[in-house]
């Protein structure tokens, strides 16, 4: 892990959690740099993926993966204990290069990055700036990518401000980027995470203009790949225009040479829905090709790992 983390919706605050001990960027780069360099699915249709099965696997393409986890509960039905072998089970078959993740909790990503193992390791913080909140974690394969520079944000009139929150909504809302060097491809690109407001949208099309701000700011000579889960519905609010209508941006699923069946992306444990709204997207920049876009619809016995689909890409720079 490079970035302290945190752990604990608001909306279902667990119990303590151990702190993490702090670690600086500059340090936690550089070790990461030196260990890069040094080193039956049940479900309604056939879940596929872009994963290591795929000959694509053995060319330079890029596979990245969204996916709002459901912040980890101890109550059933649903319970992360109940889901977390699910979630293994998929992580380890998709086996993404790049993962974007909403909504974790600092225990619950410390047993994703123990299920996938060392080869990958993260970068996030906890919203509210302590240990107790979720994250907008980036995961990442350490024989694929090596993180360069890295920061947050936060979705507020004082972005650079911890856990603040000024645009109506109650609950904190982030963003944490990387900038990666592939080590296969060659180059680098940045990779920006996000999890806009689920309540208000005010705080949402103002959060989409800030992002927009932001990345516009980054070197313009390098790639940008965002994942989030926007809330909303592609095509269909003015969010969605807002974070497209520059043309700095394109939506990894319309430029898509192929693409899975469409279901809505959140489905809360009921039956998926087909052609349904997806919230949760993978943007690239308009010169990255995207091979292969799906919403993958893995489980197992019945039981999704999360109460959101996760969506994948797999991209050419």
């Amino acid at each position: 892990m490079i970035a302290p983390v945190l752990a604990a919706a608001p909306e279902d605050p667990p119990g303590p959690a151990p702190a993490a001990a702090p670690v600086s960027r500059r340090s936690a780069l550089r070790a990461a740099a030196a260990t890069a360099a040094a080193t039956a699915v049940a479900a309604p249709v056939a879940a596929y993926g872009t994963g290591p099965a795929s000959a694509a696997d053995r060319g330079p393409g890029l596979r990245v993966m969204t996916f709002n986890l459901r912040y980890a509960s101890d109550t059933p039905p649903h319970s992360w204990a109940e889901r977390r072998p699910v979630m293994r089970a998929l992580l380890r078959r998709e086996a993404p290069h790049l993962l974007g993740t909403q909504e974790g909790l600092y225990g619950q990503l410390r047993d994703i990055a123990a299920d996938l193992g060392p080869r990958y390791d993260w970068v996030g913080t906890g919203r509210g700036g302590g240990s107790r909140d979720e994250f907008v974690a980036v995961f990442y394969d350490v024989h694929r990518l090596v993180p360069v520079e890295y920061d947050h944000f936060w979705l507020s009139a004082t972005p650079l401000l911890i856990g603040s929150a000024t645009w109506g909504n109650t609950v904190v809302r982030m963003v944490t980027w990387v900038r990666f060097r592939d080590l296969r491809a060659g180059g680098e690109f940045y990779a920006l995470n996000t999890h806009l407001d689920h309540a208000h949208q005010y705080a949402r099309e103002r959060s989409a203009a800030l992002i927009t701000e932001r990345l516009a700011a980054l070197d313009p000579a390098l790639p940008r790949i965002v994942t989030g889960d926007f809330n909303v519905a592609a095509h269909r609010n003015p969010v969605y225009d807002a974070m497209l209508g520059g043309g700095t941006l394109v939506d990894s699923w319309d430029t898509a040479a192929r693409r899975s069946a469409q279901y809505g992306t959140f489905h809360g444990y009921r039956p998926l829905v087909p052609d349904g709204d997806r919230v949760d997207w993978i943007l690239t920049s308009p010169g990255v090709r995207t091979r292969r876009a799906t919403i993958n619809t893995f489980a197992e016995h019945g039981r999704f790992p999360s109460d959101h689909l996760p969506v994948q890409a797999l991209l050419d720079r």
